[in-house]
């Protein structure tokens, strides 16, 4: 009676058969998706990633756990999950924001990472297609490795580089204009030209690595596509803005996004050693990396930095997830997910 109900059961075989086809076909590709098969399939790339696997998990993931110190009460004695919680929880983010400080140094940090953005890349791109563009191979080569060598300066030599040339005494600058008669300039007690004076320094020594990416991007294009411009009688810059702009576009958008996500983590090194110390400049200067160091230097307490750090994180994935979104909305394959 079952084999004669059943279709699965029935005597030719024929149903058997097909119940047995599809269970091994749904078995196989179970095991072809699984991680088991990758990992089979796959064992000696999963070895060569372990290490870096394994640095991302000590360095990245498993030090999350700090941030619960943004609403801690963090004592030595006591370790990071013996410490008291603050009462109210939010008390190590109140400093931040205490007689409008907060908002000052995020306004700074934004606007200073948006401005080094910007012109970093405007710049890159610039010398990335003037490089390309270049005849000659090994003077191409010269003038890549020349426009590359700041980046290997330290930050450190710089500030020593800024402050000889605007130093109000000994100053390169101030020596200049003396020899013609004029007025020294103390531009450390004009905080408005330092956001410029910055960015161009900033430009000055990212400009060469960031060109990298959009070089190779560039290689990349067929040249058939130029050869096919110069039947048709472009010029350079035609070539440059019909050709060279719209392939290298989604690494510009790529590139840009990757960025945003740190538009709220000042360079420390940087601004720490351009500006230093001098109190005139922290209004125009300040961000909240260097305020928050100040701030342990004269009351040392983890919990602060733990907040100021969640605070950024907080706000830079927003910022990421905002602007991916409007990329997305507008042109779906160059978002990042």
């Amino acid at each position: 009676m079952l084999s004669s109900t059943n279709p699965w059961m029935s005597n030719s075989g024929g149903g058997r058969l097909q119940f047995h086809e599809h269970t091994r076909i749904k078995d196989s590709l179970t095991k072809n998706t699984g991680l088991r098969y990758e990992f089979s399939k796959n064992r000696a790339l999963f070895f060569m990633a372990a290490p870096a696997m394994l640095l991302v998990l000590v360095l990245a993931y498993i030090p999350l756990a700090g941030f619960i110190l943004a609403f801690k009460n963090y004592r030595f004695d006591l370790g990071i999950f013996g410490s008291h919680w603050h009462k109210p929880l939010y008390e190590n983010f109140r400093y931040l924001f205490q007689s409008g400080t907060g908002l000052l140094i995020t306004r700074n940090t934004f606007l200073f990472n948006l401005l080094n953005l910007i012109t970093s890349q405007i710049l890159a791109v610039i010398v990335a297609v003037f490089i390309t563009e270049l005849p000659g191979k090994y003077y191409k080569r010269f003038c890549q490795s020349i426009i590359f060598l700041p980046y290997f300066i330290s930050w450190v030599i710089v500030g020593t580089f800024v402050f000889n040339i605007f130093n109000y005494e000994t100053g390169v600058l101030n020596s200049i204009l003396k020899s013609i008669d004029a007025n020294p300039v103390n531009l450390y007690s004009k905080p408005s030209v330092w956001p410029f004076i910055i960015c161009a320094f900033n430009s000055w020594k990212w400009v060469g690595y960031g060109s990298i990416v959009y070089i190779a991007s560039i290689t990349a294009i067929d040249a058939e596509c130029f050869e096919a411009a110069d039947i048709d009688g472009a010029n350079i810059f035609q070539k440059i803005w019909q050709i060279t702009f719209p392939f290298i576009r989604p690494t510009i958008i790529i590139v840009l996004l990757l960025n945003v996500g740190r538009i709220l983590r000042g360079d420390f090194q940087m601004f720490y050693q351009i500006v230093g110390n001098n109190g005139q400049l922290f209004n125009a200067t300040d961000v909240i990396d260097t305020y928050v160091f100040r701030s342990l230097i004269t009351n040392v307490n983890i919990g602060m930095t733990a907040a100021a750090t969640l605070y950024q994180s907080v706000l830079c994935f927003i910022i990421i997830i905002t602007v991916n979104q409007i990329v997305k909305k507008i042109e779906a394959d160059y978002s990042l997910f």
